[in-house]
């Protein structure tokens, strides 16, 4: 059902974003064109100027999208990079980025902190597909994003095409388990579809997350379902009981292998990223309603400190 995406970074040209439905990447273009904030821009611009050379594009995703008060909060960034070698002056970053993407690290200026994920153009076009390795990149992206910076015309063009990938990728994938019935209302294929990857990661979100994502604009779903064929009412192209089988089987491997990967993130982060932890935890008592408070060991000793605390984190359902 789903490709094997070579491994390396060859040009982004077999998985499968170069037939991204042209309505879906008529909507997405016009989301990522829109302008942001000029502190965003100005933010954007400056993570990309660390990177010199090798900075391709900046997008803006996650929850501040929708905030107009910034300050106190951390933006969510990705960096897209050339590649990794080129980004990198120390091997070891370059072969972490490539063994188990993305590499997170803080930044801040200008009163702003943000965090930013460094994706190579090549997996970036990857990981909004079908041949993704994981769900974490097609999840983000098939919710509203900004191109906040972009080298050139190039860059930007590059960034438009894979963006539009992510969710003609979800909606495909998740109708493929659902039977007619339970697809008739394309917004129910959306709501499935985010259920399924909130599954294959290690979230702080309430389990209601996925029903809040398509309720803040049902409109924008509705329209990037009708793009990519799924019109409401019976048919919507049911797949058979062998393409559902497939399905189920994909999306559970894909959560095994997600709560792997998330673990194995969250030890590389504490090694890239300075107050990774105490972020964890505020983003975790942000979204749960929890009350973690990081001992001082657990700050001298992040990694240990992270996964110790992923055992109480999940038995009081704090992540899942």
């Amino acid at each position: 059902m789903v490709a094997r995406a070579p491994r390396g970074e060859a040009a982004p040209s077999s998985d499968g974003c170069e037939r991204v439905m042209s309505g879906i990447r008529d909507i997405v273009r016009a989301e990522l064109m829109e302008p942001v904030d000029p502190r965003v821009a100005e933010l954007a611009a400056a993570v990309a100027a660390t990177y010199p050379g090798a900075a391709r594009a900046v997008l803006f995703y996650g929850s501040c999208l929708r905030e107009r008060k910034l300050d106190g909060l951390m933006l969510d960034f990705y960096l897209i990079v050339s590649s990794y070698g080129a980004a990198y002056p120390r091997k070891w970053l370059a072969a972490a980025n490539r063994l188990v993407p993305p590499n997170v690290f803080p930044f801040a200026d200008n009163g702003l902190s943000a965090k930013y994920a460094v994706l190579s153009e090549a997996d970036f076009a990857r990981e909004c597909s079908a041949a993704a390795r994981s769900v974490s990149v097609y999840a983000r992206f098939a919710q509203p994003a900004r191109l906040a910076w972009a080298a050139d015309d190039a860059a930007r063009a590059t960034a438009v095409a894979a963006v539009a990938c992510a969710p003609q990728t979800l909606l495909a994938l998740a109708r493929a388990a659902m039977t007619d019935e339970e697809a008739s209302d394309p917004l129910a294929i959306w709501r499935r579809g985010f259920a399924f990857t909130y599954g294959a990661e290690l979230r702080a979100e309430r389990s209601s997350r996925s029903d809040a994502i398509v309720a803040a604009d049902p409109d924008r779903y509705r329209g990037l379902a009708a793009a990519a064929g799924f019109e409401a009412g019976p048919g919507n192209g049911a797949p058979d009981a062998k393409v559902r089988a497939k399905a189920a089987l994909y999306w559970r491997r894909m959560q095994r292998k997600g709560k792997a990967l998330s673990v194995l993130r969250l030890a590389k982060a504490s090694f890239t990223f300075a107050g990774g932890i105490d972020y964890l935890a505020w983003k975790i008592n942000r979204h749960a309603g929890t009350d973690i408070v990081i001992a001082p060991w657990q700050r001298r000793w992040p990694l240990l400190g992270a996964l110790t605390l992923l055992p109480r984190l999940l038995s009081r359902g704090a992540i899942r």
